[in-house]
């Protein structure tokens, strides 16, 4: 069974392949997955190697192939809806959700949430939330932000003509923090939370 890095590294071969119709180096490996490490990189190579998903063909500078091509996308079915406030009619859909590409894409990263400052956002105290590193975010996006290199925030992110930024929290309990531009680093972007019922 693939660790959850192995798994990103085999992703990201795949849909370079997909996409290039060739397999990428290390390098975009490396660039792709968000590390400098090319040392890893073999690492992770010769893990799949070993697990048969690829074959490292000798003396080429592009080696991948390859040779698993079972899908790695993993989805559940949805199965209908399901009323938050009347009743309603039990009708089967046939659709499903891809919960790999929530979880497993590269640069995806999780975090539990500490308090209640997202509240309004159904984003409660406890919740596991999904992020995407990134360095860079719009105004409007929730974003993970490390204030003075100290203590990081989940807020709603506004970027000010004045050059500073405000960090919005969702909850009127809880009032705007405004920092000059040099004291807030983004580290990611909120795309979705796990809820687990009885915490």
């Amino acid at each position: 069974m693939l660790t959850l890095a192995q798994h990103n590294v085999f992703r990201f071969i795949q849909d370079f392949i997909y996409q290039h119709s060739y397999a990428p180096t290390t390098a975009e490996i490396a660039e792709g997955i968000g590390i400098q490490s090319r040392g890893v990189v073999h690492r992770y190579l010769k893990a799949l190697a070993d697990a048969e998903y690829i074959e490292l063909v000798p003396q080429r500078k592009r080696n991948i192939r390859i040779i698993k091509q079972e899908s790695t996308d993993l989805s559940l079915p949805i199965l209908g809806k399901i009323a938050a406030g009347q009743p309603i009619e039990a009708v089967r859909d046939n659709e499903t959700v891809e919960v790999t590409s929530l979880f497993m894409s590269p640069g995806r990263y999780a975090l539990r949430v500490q308090g209640d400052s997202m509240l309004d956002e159904g984003i409660h105290d406890g919740d596991i939330i999904i992020c995407q590193e990134a360095k860079y975010a719009e105004n409007g996006q929730i974003v993970v932000a490390l204030v003075d290199e100290e203590s990081a925030t989940l807020k709603r992110l506004q970027r000010n003509p004045d050059n500073s930024i405000t960090l919005f929290p969702a909850n009127s309990n809880h009032q705007p923090q405004v920092y000059s531009s040099d004291r807030v680093r983004i580290q990611g972007i909120f795309v979705g939370l796990v809820r687990i019922s009885g915490r």
